[in-house]
C-alpha cells in the first residue's frame, strides 16, 4: 500500500491532488489514500469563514469547496485530522468522523477507522493547558473566544484513545509529542527553526498528551504538521520493544517539504475506509460521560471493560456492514458567481451521518446541547480569566507566530 502524507493542507486541495497525480505519471504508480496532518481547512462557503481562526484578512475560500459541492471529486481517499486553523462550525457537525465531502473522510475529534487492514488513528487540534481538563463547552456561532479554544484538545478525547489495546499501524496529531526531538537530529532542526530551541531545552515543545499516546499506543508510524518543516524521529518502545518512526511535515508551498510517500506491505486492493469495530465499543461506552460544560471533566462514571459493548457492536456491523454512513450536504456550497448571503444560518446544523451513526450504535444526539445541568456553554467571565485570551500573553498557536514572521518577508499566502 502506497499513502501519501501531507503535512498541513491549509485547504489547498487541488495543488495537493495535482502534485500527487504528478507523481504518479512520472513514477509509473498508483497512490492508494492521502492522509493530512491538519489545518486541512474544510471551508464550504463564506459563513464559515467567521469559524475559521485566523485574522479576517487572511481568510480565503481556496477549494475544499470544489469538492464539497461536487464540481470536483478527490481522485484518492483522504483522511484528515483537525488543526488549530480550521471551520470549526463544520467539523462539531463531524465530531465522531464522517465524510466531509465524497471521498474525504475527517476522523474526529478522535478516532480510528480501518483502510484494507491498517488500522489509522488520530486526534484533531492542538494541546492547551487551560483547556485540556474541561469539556466542549464552545458551540457556534463562535465568540472571539471560543474560536481559539474549540480546537484544544480534550481529556476525554484523550482517554477514549487511551482505552484502545489492538495494534495501531498509523497514529495522527497536528502538534508533535513532546519531547519527540529526543529522538531525532534537534540540532539540525534548531539551525532551520532556531526559536525551537528554548523550547526544546525547557521541555514544552509539543503536546503532553500526544506523548501520552506515544507511550500507550506505539504505533508503526506517526506523523504530524503545525510546526511547519520537515523532522523525522525513530522512538525505541523500551530496550527491545516496537519502534514508530515519527515523521512531521511542512505546509503546502512550493519548493517545502509538504509531501512524503510511504509504502505499507498488507493484502492486495482495493481499500476502503470502514469503522473499526474496537474504536465504536469505546465510543459507545464512553458516550454517557461526554463533557460538554467549562467545568473540568470526571471521566471516572464509564466501565473501562468494553468487552460486551464490543460484542454489541460487532453483531450491529455483520448486520449493517462496515462503510461509513453516505455523505450528506448539509449547507449550500460556495459559488462565486453569487455575492454572500446574509440570512445564511450560523448556528448548528445536525447533521444526518452524525444522527444516523449514533442511531446505529443507540446514543442520544448531544452536540447541539446548550446547556448541562444549567450551565452555560459559552465561556463566562467568571470561570475563564480575561488574562487567559489577553493579547499580552505569548500566542500559543506557532501558525499565527510563523504567519507573522513570513508576513515581514513579504509572503502573502494564508497561514
Amino acid at each position: 500500500m502506497r499513502i501519501a502524507v501531507e503535512g498541513c493542507m491549509h485547504g489547498d486541495l487541488d495543488n495537493v491532488y495535482s502534485t500527487l497525480r504528478y507523481l504518479e505519471k512520472v513514477e509509473n504508480t498508483k497512490i492508494d489514500i492521502l492522509i493530512c496532518c491538519g489545518d486541512f481547512q474544510a471551508v464550504r462557503n463564506e459563513k464559515d469563514l467567521e469559524s475559521l481562526s485566523v485574522p479576517p484578512k487572511y481568510r480565503s475560500m481556496n477549494s475544499f469547496w470544489k469538492y464539497y459541492s461536487g464540481q470536483e471529486v478527490a481522485p484518492f481517499p483522504t483522511i484528515f485530522i483537525g488543526g488549530n486553523h480550521e471551520a470549526s462550525n463544520y467539523l462539531w457537525e463531524l465530531y465522531y468522523g464522517g465524510w466531509a465531502a465524497p471521498n474525504i473522510y475527517f476522523l474526529g475529534f478522535a478516532g480510528v477507522v480501518k483502510f484494507g487492514n491498517i488500522r489509522i488513528g488520530g486526534l484533531s487540534g492542538i494541546y492547551n493547558q487551560r483547556h485540556y481538563h474541561l469539556g466542549h463547552y464552545e458551540r457556534p456561532p463562535y465568540n472571539e473566544r471560543d474560536i481559539r479554544s474549540v480546537y484544544h484538545v480534550r481529556e476525554y478525547d484523550v482517554h477514549k484513545l487511551m482505552q484502545v489495546e489492538e495494534p495501531i499501524d498509523i497514529f495522527l496529531s497536528h502538534d508533535w509529542p513532546c519531547g519527540i526531538t529526543d529522538h531525532g537530529n534537534w540540532e539540525e532542526l534548531v539551525r532551520y527553526k532556531p526559536f525551537f530551541k528554548a523550547e526544546i531545552q525547557e521541555r514544552t515543545l509539543g503536546s503532553k498528551a500526544a506523548a501520552e499516546l506515544l507511550e500507550k499506543l506505539k504505533p508503526s508510524y506517526w506523523f504530524s504538521a503545525h510546526l511547519h518543516c520537515k523532522f523525522a524521529a525513530l522512538v525505541q518502545h523500551g530496550e527491545v520493544g516496537q519502534v514508530t518512526k515519527f515523521l512531521a511535515l511542512d505546509k503546502c508551498l512550493p519548493g517545502r517539504n509538504f509531501l512524503q510517500i510511504v509504502e505499507i506491505e498488507t493484502v492486495p486492493g482495493p481499500y476502503e475506509i470502514q469503522y473499526d469495530e474496537e474504536w465504536l465499543a469505546i465510543t459507545r461506552r464512553f458516550n454517557s460521560i461526554f463533557p460538554l460544560s467549562i467545568h473540568r471533566a470526571n471521566l471516572g462514571g464509564a466501565q473501562v471493560d468494553v468487552k460486551d459493548c464490543r460484542n454489541w457492536v460487532r453483531s450491529r456491523l455483520l448486520t449493517r456492514g462496515v462503510r461509513p454512513f453516505d455523505f450528506v450536504r448539509t449547507v449550500p456550497c460556495y459559488d462565486p458567481s453569487q455575492s454572500v448571503s446574509s440570512s445564511c444560518f450560523s448556528g448548528h446544523h445536525r447533521n444526518p451521518q452524525t444522527e444516523f451513526f449514533l442511531q446505529f450504535l443507540e446514543l442520544p444526539y448531544l452536540l447541539d446541547n446548550t446547556l448541562e445541568s444549567g450551565d452555560p456553554t459559552h465561556s463566562p467571565v467568571s470561570l475563564i480569566s480575561r488574562d487567559d485570551y489577553s493579547e499580552d500573553i505569548p500566542i500559543d498557536d506557532v501558525d499565527d507566530m510563523e504567519e507573522l514572521a513570513e508576513i515581514n518577508d513579504g509572503e502573502t499566502k494564508n497561514e
